[in-house]
């Protein structure tokens, strides 16, 4: 039996719920994974997986060695990393989970990252907070880019402060761009108040981002019911190109919508927004030979005033 094998089709039992996708995302048949899991139970001489027809979850011993299981693979990637890589030149693959809004900020740190690095391969993740949080204490994710004002006083969990998220109203241009004019348009701040008014397209309620939308209507004194609801970043921009509706979008989103000359964004006041979104990581004694790349680009002043650059209103040439 090759135990690194099965603790792994174990891990990937416990995220995904299910034998057949678990099976699937390690690329073996289901007969396989269950036979593999049963040697597992030979091995330890305990009951792993509770067996219905359907998954039910992992007997209390169960729990127990999925524990260990990831800390078994977590140290046979570090060994692997230091063992492939040299000096200045790490190597290995580093998962990297981050909220739908911060996508377009992620994407140009993995993509700067991997240009340094190109023995580093990153794995981009679009998450939910509460997913960015399980996968760093399950060691599924090596990092989280994130609303860190949600860890509260975790001491278990770091966080790197990066950029400063601000919101905008973007809606169609009701007038025609000036000649000459390329991108989307930045126009006068508009109210809370004032928005709220407006047809909305929003993002769904289990969305951390949608709690802090929700909480600058209510501290305006608005109540807002959108007229579209979505859980998916595209739909939320193109269902303004499409349609008639508003969106409240952050600027890191403006940013990446600035293709579209027909809309303009907004600034938002009264109140004004700022939330502060950081890379957050678990305590780990010793971080891969990938993520200490990571860490140390995350901190450069030249990669921290690009990523301020792109997470508010697009200017005039960028």
């Amino acid at each position: 039996m090759n135990i690194l094998a099965s603790l792994r089709y174990l891990v990937s039992l416990s995220e995904h719920q299910h034998f057949g996708r678990a099976a699937q995302a390690c690329h073996i048949t289901q007969p396989a994974l269950s036979n593999a899991l049963r040697a597992l139970e030979s091995e330890f001489g305990v009951v792993i997986v509770k067996r219905t027809r359907q998954y039910a979850g992992l007997t209390a011993e169960g729990e127990r060695v999925l524990v260990t299981a990831r800390r078994m693979l977590r140290e046979h990637e570090l060994l692997q990393q230091d063992l492939e890589s040299e000096a200045d030149r790490p190597r290995g693959t580093l998962r990297i989970g981050a909220v739908p809004t911060a996508m377009p900020i992620v994407a140009r740190f993995a993509a700067r990252l991997q240009a340094l690095y190109p023995g580093i391969r990153p794995v981009v993740l679009s998450l939910s907070s509460p997913e960015i949080e399980n996968g760093l204490e399950a060691l599924s994710l090596d990092l989280g880019l994130g609303y860190t004002d949600r860890l509260g006083r975790n001491p278990a969990v770091q966080a790197l402060p990066q950029y400063t998220e601000h919101y905008f109203l973007v809606r169609r241009s009701p007038l025609r761009p000036p000649p000459g004019t390329l991108g989307l348009q930045r126009g006068q701040a508009i109210s809370w108040l004032a928005a709220a008014e407006l047809p909305l397209c929003l993002l769904t309620p289990d969305m951390h981002n949608r709690t802090i939308v929700d909480s600058a209507f209510a501290l305006a004194g608005a109540e807002v019911k959108p007229v579209i609801e979505t859980n998916s970043i595209l739909t939320l921009s193109l269902s303004v190109v499409a349609g008639e509706v508003c969106a409240v979008l952050p600027g890191a989103l403006v940013g990446a919508a600035r293709g579209y000359g027909e809309l303009e964004a907004l600034p938002l006041i009264s109140p004004e927004v700022q939330t502060p979104i950081g890379f957050m990581l678990t305590q780990a004694e010793r971080p891969s030979r990938a993520l200490e790349a990571a860490l140390a680009l995350a901190r450069q002043p030249s990669w921290l005033a690009h990523a301020a650059q792109h997470s508010g209103a697009p200017a005039a040439g960028a």
